[in-house]
């Protein structure tokens, strides 16, 4: 099978496209034919290995090489086999998971407990462009930030991949959202059904003169004292992402706002999908496609890639510029 292979760190040339090897699912394991993946963050740090902080952490980067050669968390497909003991799956299934890598390749082998049947109102890309993000802002408006019906939400960073299923989910559990953007995204988020669109480049969110229950921090664009001036003194800050950096950020960003936590009249929490078990994962995938075969959800795709442009789909998405999410069609 051919796949995008990554044997040293280093910019989008770095994916190399080679013959490699097809896995063979061994027992609790499914064989996924890829059919499209999507292009994030979590990639362009792995294909980098940016912040370099991450490399010597354990269970992160890997210290003198990738350690995931394979890059692609974000997979939707076919079933093409099933190993011992496999017993949910049939091959010609369609389905969708978080594998935290491989989706740049043609085949995956995945474990069956990472698998969900592929919402049936998506395509293939569609379906993409929604586990990891949609799993990180269900992290943050559920589980972390407790949303309430009725309570008011402020999202920064509104237009992007996490955003947009943020303000979605906010909305669908019935909270009162302030999506925050750039100019050129004002339409894109308003037609999410926010409440109201707070344009950054003509307007300080955190002087807006009201309080929120709930930040979901997808920007990173602000201090961590900042947010005092507009949460509630129960209120949630929860970190999800920020601007990235060769040596810390934005990792040191998120730390040092953590830290300084028990000192905020709020609380102070991060949206860290990468951590939770694979079961914690897949549960929220099903969570997901009740909401999204219910109309509730629906993923944002900025730009569709052939397979043979992946290093080209990363290098756009590494600008961080890109509405909603990033896709790539893997096999027809």
């Amino acid at each position: 099978m051919k796949a995008y292979v990554l044997h040293s760190y280093g910019p989008p040339a770095a994916l190399q496209l080679v013959d490699v090897d097809r896995p063979e699912p061994g027992p609790g394991e499914v064989l996924v034919r890829v059919r499209a993946t999507s292009v994030q963050p979590y990639d362009w740090h792995g294909m980098r290995g940016e912040p370099y902080v991450a490399r010597v952490m354990p269970g992160g980067l890997g210290l003198r090489k990738p350690a995931i050669p394979i890059l692609g968390a974000d997979v939707a497909g076919e079933v093409a086999a099933v190993g011992k003991d496999v017993t949910e799956f049939a091959p010609g299934d369609e389905v969708f998971a978080m594998s935290k890598q491989g989706g740049f390749g043609e085949y995956v082998r995945v474990r069956a407990e990472e698998l969900v049947p592929k919402p049936r109102n998506l395509s293939f890309e569609q379906a993409a462009a929604v586990p990891m993000a949609a799993n990180t802002a269900l992290l943050a408006v559920r589980d972390q930030g407790r949303l309430q019906p009725g309570q008011r939400v402020l999202v920064n960073g509104a237009s992007g991949g996490v955003g947009t299923f943020a303000v979605q989910l906010a909305k669908a559990f019935g909270g009162h959202v302030t999506g925050v953007c750039s100019s050129r995204n004002v339409d894109l988020v308003r037609s999410l059904g926010t409440d109201e669109v707070v344009d950054y480049t003509k307007e300080d969110f955190t002087r807006l003169g009201r309080r929120f229950d709930l930040v979901v921090d997808n920007a990173g664009s602000r201090r961590a004292s900042d947010y005092r001036r507009i949460l509630k003194p129960r209120g949630v800050h929860v970190l999800v992402g920020g601007p990235g950096g060769r040596w810390f950020k934005p990792a040191g960003r998120m730390f040092a706002t953590l830290a300084a936590g028990p000192f905020l009249p709020h609380k102070v929490a991060r949206a860290d999908v990468v951590a939770c078990t694979a079961e914690e994962n897949r549960r929220n995938l099903v969570t997901l496609t009740e909401l999204i075969e219910d109309g509730q959800v629906s993923p944002v795709i900025d730009r569709q890639y052939p397979f043979e442009e992946i290093p080209a789909a990363v290098r756009y998405q590494e600008e961080g510029r890109a509405p909603g999410k990033v896709v790539v069609t893997v096999a027809a």
